[in-house]
């Protein structure tokens, strides 16, 4: 299984002085894995952030995601090397294909076989894909193989707990990246999570991230506030357990809050 490290920040959302503010007070709290896309138009600025940090670029696992417009061979390739010119840097640690966009006119084992290429020509070191189905993850790996597929970045939360997909995944020994943890905010609502929030004498994000640190998953959640950039973090020492487990495995109902028509896949 690559290594794709557990917990990093997500900077879906924010942008200009707001998405440097958010990265370098994650780096300065410790955090070293920072997730981008092409598509969140911040590239340059995580790129900045970045290189005013004074954190060894060695020290760093950044990614970014391939946006739709991009898919095709000839266009791959060219937009990473954009994407790497904002960032500041030669290479990403993660590149990934952000949507399938079925039916956008290029087939997927095209857009694999051009991120296969990025990757050869060092401008990545891994490669993954996010919001891939079931289906769409087997193309994928028919495409490259699973051992070259290093993560599938998809929306997971104790509202959307997409157990097929995360055991085929599991299986293929491809890592779930959870991203929308805490869908939206709405679990921070949630009375079970606060109840077990109240006996750890911990938050109720802190809660549902550690929920999926313990299945395993890498967690990229975001924040534009100190305080809970640090207290996101101290997700990592906070052991659930059996009970805890269970009553958050109750809490499953399907609650999706992204899926964009003509992006989005049919989900398992």
């Amino acid at each position: 299984m690559s290594k794709i490290p557990s917990f990093g920040v997500g900077t879906f959302r924010l942008t200009g002085q707001t998405v440097i503010d958010s990265v370098s007070t994650a780096l300065e709290l410790g955090y070293r894995a920072v997730d981008t896309a092409q598509i969140y138009g911040n590239e340059a600025e995580v790129g900045q952030a970045v290189a005013e940090s004074g954190v060894q670029r060695s020290e760093l696992f950044l990614t970014t995601k391939i946006w739709t417009a991009n898919h095709a061979r000839e266009q791959l390739v060219p937009s990473l090397r954009e994407s790497l010119e904002k960032l500041r840097t030669d290479y990403v640690d993660l590149t990934l294909i952000h949507w399938p966009a079925p039916g956008n006119g290029v087939e997927l084992p095209e857009t694999m076989e051009a991120l296969a290429e990025a990757k050869s020509l060092g401008l990545t070191r891994q490669i993954g894909i996010s919001n891939f189905n079931i289906a769409l993850t087997r193309q994928a790996i028919d495409v490259v193989g699973k051992e070259q597929i290093a993560t599938n970045q998809i929306e997971l939360s104790p509202y959307l707990q997409g157990r097929k997909l995360t055991s085929f995944l599991e299986e293929q020994g491809i890592t779930v990246t959870s991203y929308m943890t805490l869908a939206y905010g709405k679990v921070l609502k949630d009375p079970v999570l606060a109840r077990i929030a109240d006996k750890h004498q911990a938050t109720v994000a802190q809660v549902a991230l550690a929920w999926a640190l313990q299945l395993g998953y890498a967690v990229i959640p975001s924040s534009t506030k100190r305080e809970n950039l640090a207290s996101n973090l101290l997700a990592r020492e906070l052991a659930l357990d059996a009970d805890d487990m269970a009553l958050i495995a109750a809490l499953d109902r399907n609650g999706r809050e992204v899926s964009p028509e003509g992006l989005a896949p049919v989900w398992d």
